[in-house]
């Protein structure tokens, strides 16, 4: 059967083989609008809080780098929209040698990782890394990102290539959305629910994704901050 979208010849003239071909291509449109009004607000959004959040990012510099010797950002890999590689800045939060102090991870630790590829009492983590952490400012160099078209305001959160594999046949769908700074999962349950309830949420996001439910997110992301209810 030819899909309604395909056009054929019908009395010498090109038609739509199908009114279904109209239909189908209303939410088209609909989601090409969505994300028009998505990008100028992520540029106007982020240009703004960068140029607000200034000195406040070289106060946290400067306490990183005091308490631990090192860079004051980190560059994690992720996996972003339609699987491009994606280099999310953040705020360091773990100690120089972070990578080595995972060898003394107890067996519990190295399972909770598996799981939930964190964990709630991380020793890697330092004492200003636990704060930024927990009021989410460690992710406030992530406006570059969005500024650059890698990242928008409200989106699923980027994974690393690990955690892209629990989405199984899922994962196109996953990717197929910019990440964001914050997201439906990050703002609703953050550190209160199972790594598969993240997946399901992410997903709900994704289909269902609109600019009013981004605001709805964004509003609930600074009540959490206020409450400094980020992740452990």
């Amino acid at each position: 059967m030819k899909n309604a979208l395909n056009y054929e010849q019908k009395d010498g003239e090109t038609a739509q083989s199908s009114p279904v071909a109209a239909i189908d291509a209303q939410p088209q449109k609909s989601k090409k609008a969505y994300y028009l009004i998505k990008r100028v607000f992520d540029i106007v959004f982020s240009v703004v809080a960068l140029i607000v959040s200034i000195i406040p990012m070289l106060i946290i510099s400067l306490l990183v780098v005091q308490e631990s010797s090192g860079a004051p950002f980190y560059v994690h890999n992720r996996i972003g929209r339609n699987g491009k590689p994606l280099r999310v800045l953040k705020f360091r939060t773990m100690y120089a040698n972070a990578d080595q102090m995972v060898e003394s991870f107890t067996p519990e630790q190295k399972a909770e990782w598996e799981e939930n590829f964190k964990l709630n009492d991380d020793p890697r983590i330092t004492k200003v890394g636990k704060f930024l952490r927990r009021s989410s400012l460690d992710e406030l160099p992530q406006l570059w990102n969005i500024i650059k078209g890698e990242m928008s305001v409200v989106g699923p959160r980027p994974v690393v290539a690990e955690e892209l594999e629990r989405y199984g046949d899922s994962k196109d769908k996953f990717l197929s959305a910019p990440p964001g700074l914050t997201g439906y999962w990050q703002a609703y349950a953050r550190s209160t629910c199972s790594y598969e309830q993240r997946i399901q949420m992410e997903l709900r996001y994704v289909e269902n994704a609109n600019f009013w439910w981004d605001i709805k997110i964004i509003l609930k992301t600074v009540e959490a901050v206020l409450h400094t209810r980020g992740a452990k």
